[in-house]
């Protein structure tokens, strides 16, 4: 047992190492967590799928059983924004340069892995390994003015979890949150008369920052057709990046908003599960995410704690999916979520470099059991296009406008070995 942790503990670590940043699809925070949870859209706080169910609701390891799972998947955010309208040259404005611009990058890899053990008669532990989200954008034109913008931002997770049953049927669980976040920013040198450490705005290379917290889980099978779920994550407090420490809020912070998450499953025969998850990540709890441009950027230099930032609200979520158990090892998934995008239209400058604007997720899956203890798992998501359009708040009232868009595309796969269903 303490061998097989071990090495749990150092795979995952390697994972980490591995996976790199990339734009995620609910504001900067992942769709879902773990293939089969992704095939339902990331709904399942009521269901025990995998175990990477601790990043949706850790009380799930209880009635889950021992397994492995070991996720790979192909990310691709395709981005763009429009700049409509010549600038006008006056003193004191910061006009960009009409176009059409796509982002480069259009491909990431993200690792993730699971494992969970039976501990005593009615525990559990698990060790989960997940990238939290992120944000990238890799534009190959000096928007503004300062050589090629953009950003990588990346978060993965290590949350080792304990769960246990209070009864055969309710269960509680917690997981302890180890983070590690990196970040770089390109182009945006520009800003520096408004910065308040200018050597410290742009072009730094990667800063790393690393923190904690925790989430706490409730799941109860209230009956044979039905059972529900809810769990909360504490802010996840970060270290500092301080060689940014000129443009993000509060002398570099970058901490990782709180979230909670509620959901039911109805089973109305034993083949059927359909889920549905109402989620909300509070994104006005961190200043570098939350903090308008305007007037913020007048009023407080970048890097202070009332400084400029992204002017991100909180993003509530609306997940529903549905599991078919078709007999001969396949269980086939769909899910759908919506929630509406963070971003406001007056916000659509800064966040050229963050354009977070995605609302409707689409997504189809399925498991097959290839021996009595491995299953192959698929999950497919599109995340149809979206656009926030606003004004350039840096220029002449009326004179120009800028339009954020995005889709993407999203193939997971996994494989599960050792499990010992319960």
């Amino acid at each position: 047992m303490r061998r097989t942790m071990l090495g749990a503990v150092a795979a995952a670590a390697l994972v980490a190492l591995a996976a790199p940043p990339a734009s995620a699809t609910n504001g900067y925070f992942s769709h879902g967590y773990g293939t089969a949870y992704k095939g339902m859209a990331g709904a399942g706080a009521a269901l025990s799928l995998d175990s990477l169910a601790p990043a949706t609701n850790p009380a799930a390891l209880a009635f889950l059983g021992p397994r492995w799972d070991a996720d790979l998947a192909v990310f691709n955010p395709n981005r763009s924004y429009t700049v409509t309208g010549n600038p006008s040259g006056y003193p004191g404005t910061f006009g960009l340069v009409p176009g059409t611009v796509d982002s480069d990058s259009r491909y990431f890899p993200m690792p993730a892995m699971g494992a969970s053990w039976s501990v005593g008669r009615n525990g559990a532990f698990g060790l989960a390994l997940y990238g939290n989200g992120g944000m990238n954008t890799d534009w190959p034109t000096a928007t503004f003015y300062a050589g090629p913008a953009g950003v990588n931002l990346a978060q993965m997770f290590v949350a080792p979890t304990y769960a246990v049953k209070l009864s055969d049927k309710h269960a509680l669980g917690v997981s302890a949150i180890g983070a590690m976040q990196w970040f770089k920013a390109t182009g945006v040198g520009s800003f520096a008369p408004f910065s308040s450490a200018p050597t410290k705005l742009s072009d730094n290379g990667n800063a790393y920052a690393y923190g904690g917290g925790v989430r706490v889980g409730y799941l109860g099978q209230w009956s044979e057709f039905f059972s529900v779920g809810a769990s909360y994550q504490s802010k996840i407090w970060m270290g500092k990046f301080d060689k940014y420490a000129g443009l993000f809020a509060e002398q570099g912070g970058f901490d990782v908003p709180a979230n909670w998450v509620a959901g039911i499953a109805i089973k109305p025969n034993r083949k059927v599960d359909v889920a549905v998850d109402l989620q909300q990540v509070l994104y006005s709890g961190v200043a570098a995410v939350h903090n308008p441009l305007l007037p913020n950027l007048m009023q407080a230099p970048l890097g202070a704690d009332a400084g400029a930032g992204f002017g991100w609200k909180d993003m509530t979520t609306v997940k529903g999916g549905v599991q078919v158990r078709a007999g001969e090892g396949w269980t086939w998934r769909a899910g759908y979520s919506y929630g509406k995008q963070p971003v406001p239209e007056s916000e659509v400058l800064f966040n050229i470099l963050a354009p977070g604007v995605m609302e409707q997720h689409l997504t189809l899956g399925f498991t097959r059991a290839v021996k009595a203890t491995q299953e192959f798992s698929l999950a497919l998501m599109r995340a149809f296009a979206h656009s926030v359009k606003g004004p350039n708040p840096l220029e002449v009232p009326g004179l120009q406008s800028i339009e954020l868009r995005m889709d993407q595309w999203e193939l997971e796969l996994s494989w599960s070995f050792g499990i010992h269903r319960r």
